[in-house]
């Protein structure tokens, strides 16, 4: 197979990179052999630059901003409130049920269910991805509002175990998944240069719900109960969802191609894509613990925060997390995509075990929180942008994108459940989930680390 950086990258291009910035190199073009022909016989063709593939491949062709391309990220953003954003405060919901509905079920068992909300959001990404590389965004964001607010709604009337996991779990995070591949794919279809800062604006909606909604969660419960706080919160969602519905479109027209196994396997063949996503799948192993046990951690000996105080934990992560979508990928243009994302992931798992790991007072837990939620913040914009950057074709991002977060979707499902158990086994002492998740987060740096060194060397100052 050769050297592993040629399995994504031809000699010319790598010869290229050695002057310039990895992501001016125009992705390769792959033709029949009909075209073949034509070049070789000097035959003019004539082509439209919005219909064939090159209209895909040209930087040139993306339009980088303009009133359709910053419309589609209002839509986007709108799309990551109600997807990525109702995810992000699911620390609220645990906290909840253990003290409420479920209180007769274990920590470890009741984080099923915001683990099975992670779990389902990400796994759907190759299915929904394919549809969406086949049929475009209209039709499944159509689906995926309706599933949202649907199984949101259903949450609103359960009180066993198992309607939660139906409702909230499965039936609502399908829906928030196809939410959210679509807003993420179509993003990239509109942007180049700028495409890390368009994904960062795009993010910055689940930092934004992240905030409101656990905020919103904790007066409403008191003051009108569970049932209507979930149909309040079921409503908004449906109203910023119709906006997504009229303003996200894609750029491209939609290829359709038949379903292929083979199409999700074969970007785990480049090199530089695999030791990716295994490093996005290390990191997300550790990430989700303090947004779904910080709350209930902050509330409990020794750190005893007032109940009032600990419930805005998850908004102050979430508000940081806001600067940590849009200044990561400002700088990402800037300075390289790889650059910031290596950096931000050393430094959450420094802070893991640095700072929530000793923290014995209010002080360094409210600190904790605003440092996590802007380092794990980038990885929400950095993500998609980095298998964006390395993706060839970008009419190939659906699938790319989906596979990626498959991949991640099983670190998600089991993340907080192994919290549990090791919360359990500590005898209730966070010790070893703090543990647990800071070592994965500086392994995931140096498998990133490693995809870097594999596209551009090892020389720290190339921008990558």
């Amino acid at each position: 197979m050769g050297s592993p950086a040629a399995s994504s990258l031809s000699d010319p291009e790598k010869h290229h990179l050695e002057k310039t910035d990895i992501e001016d190199t125009a992705p390769q073009r792959h033709v029949d052999s009909r075209e073949e022909s034509d070049e070789e016989t000097s035959v003019p063709i004539e082509k439209k630059p919005s219909a064939g593939p090159a209209a895909a491949f040209d930087p040139s062709a993306f339009p980088d901003g303009g009133l359709k391309a910053w419309t589609v990220v209002i839509g986007a953003f709108a799309c990551l409130f109600c997807s990525f954003g109702w995810i992000n405060c699911i620390g609220v919901f645990q906290a909840h049920y253990q003290k409420n509905q479920l209180r007769e079920y274990s920590a470890s068992t009741i984080s099923w269910i915001p683990s099975l909300e992670a779990f389902m959001m990400f796994a759907g990404g190759p299915f929904i991805g394919k549809a969406y590389d086949n049929y475009g965004p209209r039709y499944i964001l159509l689906i995926g509002t309706f599933l949202h607010v649907f199984g949101l709604m259903m949450a609103s009337i359960s009180s066993k175990y198992y309607q939660f996991l139906l409702s909230q779990g499965i039936c609502s995070s399908i829906g928030a998944s196809m939410v959210f591949y679509p807003a993420m794919s179509t993003v990239a279809t509109w942007f180049f240069k700028r495409r890390a800062f368009a994904y960062g604006i795009t993010a910055a909606g689940s930092s934004i719900g992240g905030v409101v909604i656990p905020i919103m969660v904790q007066r409403l419960l008191p003051l009108v109960g569970f049932g209507w706080t979930m149909r309040i919160a079921a409503f908004i969602i449906l109203f910023l969802l119709v906006i997504a519905n009229l303003t996200v479109r894609s750029r491209l027209p939609p290829h359709p191609q038949p379903f292929r196994v083979m199409d999700f396997i074969e970007p785990l063949k480049e090199v530089p894509f695999a030791i990716s996503v295994f490093g996005f799948f290390l990191f997300f192993l550790g990430m989700f613990l303090p947004i779904n046990y910080l709350i209930v951690q902050a509330s409990q000996a020794p750190i005893n925060m007032s109940l009032s105080l600990a419930g805005y934990l998850v908004s102050i992560l979430n508000a940081a997390s806001f600067f940590g979508r849009v200044i990561p990928g400002y700088l990402g243009d800037k300075i390289g995509r790889y650059n910031v994302l290596i950096v931000l992931t050393f430094f959450t798992g420094i802070i893991d075990l640095g700072l929530w790991l000793p923290a014995r007072a209010n002080a360094p837990i409210i600190v904790f929180a605003a440092l996590y939620g802007f380092s794990t913040g980038a990885f929400v914009s950095l993500g998609p942008a980095v298998i964006a950057q390395i993706t060839p074709d970008v009419r190939r991002i659906g699938v790319r994108t989906g596979t990626m977060f498959a991949i991640v979707s099983v670190a998600a499902l089991i993340s907080n459940p192994i919290g549990g158990s090791l919360l359990t086994r500590w005898d209730g002492k966070y010790t070893g989930m703090q543990v647990f998740g800071g070592v994965f987060q500086l392994s995931a740096g140096f498998v990133l680390t490693a995809a870097r060194v594999i596209l551009v060397g090892w020389n720290p100052s190339k921008m990558c």
